[in-house]
């Protein structure tokens, strides 16, 4: 153990920061949820906020369990954002056919928020993609679904 310590110089720390794949997705983003949720801020949405109301005007009602999955998202996580989500009216959670199973819907309230906030997610959207170009923007996207689905079958 001791002479692998000795092993891990700085530029070993330097070139694994540079190369490894989650501290570098992790980093990014962070750095472009703090932009968008600058862009969202107008609506009282956060980002994540945003993301689980439009999954569950996507899916609803769906399950809470469901709404884990679709957003990759752990459970008790998911749980925080509801809660948040559900005081605003934006949400309804109510029991579902299975007692253990709560099910997620948007509300009218929700959607109102959704549309308002939307036109906001646009113009970060926009940036993005100016920033990039359609190319790089595409070539994003399908890398990062590629990512998504390397790591959900490990």
């Amino acid at each position: 153990m001791e002479d692998t310590l000795k092993k891990l110089d700085s530029a070993k720390c330097r070139a694994i920061g540079r190369s490894c794949a989650c501290y570098n997705l992790r980093r990014a983003a962070r750095a472009i949820t703090r932009l968008y949720d600058d862009f969202l801020r107008p609506s009282g949405l956060r980002t994540t906020q945003y993301s689980v109301l439009m999954a569950a005007k996507l899916r609803g009602p769906a399950t809470l369990t469901k709404l884990a999955e679709l957003t990759v998202t752990e459970r008790t996580t998911l749980t925080r954002n509801l809660t948040v989500l559900e005081r605003k009216g934006f949400i309804l959670i109510e029991p579902g056919s299975d007692r253990r199973e709560r099910q997620v819907a948007i509300t009218e309230q929700g959607q109102n928020a959704l549309m308002a906030a939307t036109p906001l997610w646009e113009t970060a959207q926009a940036h993005i993609e100016k920033g990039l170009g359609e190319d790089r923007m595409g070539s994003l996207l399908k890398d990062l679904s590629d990512l998504t689905a390397l790591a959900l079958i490990t």
